[in-house]
């Protein structure tokens, strides 16, 4: 069996045990195979194997890699999880069935229209910048729940879940706890944290996307 699937294997028993420690009936989180940088070579193991969620962290290079796997592979669920610039909206729609960092009214505008214009609905994951953090992008705690309001009432969005990136030098259990709070308090059921460090930790708050990339595929290629 190849690398890449022995890897994914190894990530679900992980989660399995951990999961029925946790005592939660009907919590299954999903795994997405983060595949930024890898060609579809890399990839195909893993989708022949039958796994459906894959990751992207640029419109450009999603558009080369998946158009084509996705006519062939109808079921695979792709999901944007970089930073969506507003003038790549046009090429994330019809590729693309999730997006987890819708982090300004502009972009939720931009989503808007171009779903109108496509005809297709994703869904969308609101991007909270959970600690406050000048260089990371999200909508502030105290700002959400009127984004989201104006994001479904307004524009029409299918907003989903929230998502969040976590400060790199704390302890990630602290905005897990509040991602979970704030989820709850909006009644939105899909929390989209937990990476290849610390997905383990996510699923203690009950994170229903964990976004995986080098435990699965190994290091970046550049």
């Amino acid at each position: 069996m190849h690398n890449v699937v022995n890897n994914f294997i190894s990530i679900q028993n992980e989660l399995k045990t951990k999961t029925k420690k946790l005592d939660s009936k009907n919590y299954n989180p999903n795994i997405i195979a983060v595949s930024k940088t890898f060609t579809i070579n890399d990839i195909l193991p893993l989708i022949n194997y039958g796994h459906i969620h894959f990751g992207e962290n640029k419109v450009q290079e999603a558009v080369k890699k998946w158009t084509d796997i996705k006519k062939d592979f109808k079921n695979i669920k792709l999901h944007m999880v970089g930073k969506l610039q507003t003038n790549k909206v046009k090429y994330a729609i019809p590729l693309f069935d999730y997006i987890h960092s819708l982090d300004s009214l502009k972009l939720a505008e931009k989503i808007s229209n171009e779903q109108i214009k496509k005809n297709k609905k994703l869904k969308l994951f609101i991007q909270i910048n959970i600690d406050n953090e000048n260089q990371k992008n999200g909508i502030t705690i105290e700002e959400v729940e009127n984004f989201y309001v104006k994001c479904t009432q307004d524009l029409g969005l299918n907003i989903i879940g929230l998502m969040c990136l976590p400060p790199n030098n704390k302890k990630p259990s602290i905005y897990f706890s509040k991602m979970k709070e704030l989820a709850k308090k909006i009644q939105l059921k899909e929390i989209s944290m937990g990476m290849s460090n610390d997905y383990l930790e996510a699923i203690n708050y009950r994170a229903t996307y964990l976004r995986i990339g080098s435990k699965i595929f190994g290091e970046r290629k550049y």
